[in-house]
């Protein structure tokens, strides 16, 4: 049997990505949300986002003003920081900005007997300006931004909850879920660096379309 490969022109591969991923979805999906969804399978080739993911009411709306306002996007890794557009963001004045591997993030780690991605997330919420917090990567890091929300140590204008994993995934994503805070979370064990930076790149491609 003759391998056929589909002819695409290197500048159209994106749209044709996108053209057979609208085909193949089972089922329609909300039409404000579909270019973040459609964008997390794009990234991962998994048609499971489609039912999996989860959107406050104003999960949209909050994080579409927050990079207007020039918020800075807190990854839990130095993968999804990498894969955010920091060129179209800088635009509105934001940035991307990742601690886990920070010196002083690590001694306190030793200090306290806890983990980087906790430590990270401690010395984030003292950053001045609005905040998103992008977790695609460790639920220990979802866990501390709960309970610092919960003791009102940090009030992000949005969660990206998007952890993959086995060990307090889930527990961790049901916490965000809980919570007053606009959130955009991957229900299950399904995420990673490459869901979180996809769902930032598509708010900040839709704003630059707005």
């Amino acid at each position: 049997m003759k391998t056929e490969l589909e002819r695409v022109a290197p500048m159209d591969i994106e749209r044709r990505s996108f053209e057979i991923i609208a085909s193949e979805l089972q089922h329609p999906v909300d039409a404000r949300l579909a270019p973040i969804i459609l964008r997390v399978i794009h990234a991962t080739a998994d048609f499971d986002f489609a039912d999996t993911l989860c959107f406050s009411n104003d999960a949209l709306e909050k994080g579409l003003a927050a990079i207007r306002d020039g918020a800075t996007i807190i990854t839990d890794t130095t993968m999804a920081q990498a894969g955010i557009n920091k060129r179209l963001l800088a635009k509105h004045g934001g940035s991307a900005r990742c601690f886990v591997a920070d010196e002083d993030v690590a001694e306190a780690a030793r200090r306290n007997g806890t983990t980087r991605s906790v430590e990270a997330m401690k010395k984030a919420a003292t950053l001045p300006g609005k905040k998103i917090f992008a977790i695609g990567n460790a639920p220990t890091a979802l866990v501390q931004l709960y309970d610092m929300m919960q003791e009102g140590r940090v009030q992000p204008e949005l969660v990206i909850g998007v952890p993959v994993g086995f060990v307090n995934v889930v527990q961790a994503k049901e916490l965000i879920l809980q919570t007053d805070a606009p959130y955009i979370v991957a229900r299950g064990r399904k995420g990673g660096s490459n869901v979180a930076a996809a769902i930032c790149n598509a708010l900040i491609y839709l704003l630059g379309r707005a």
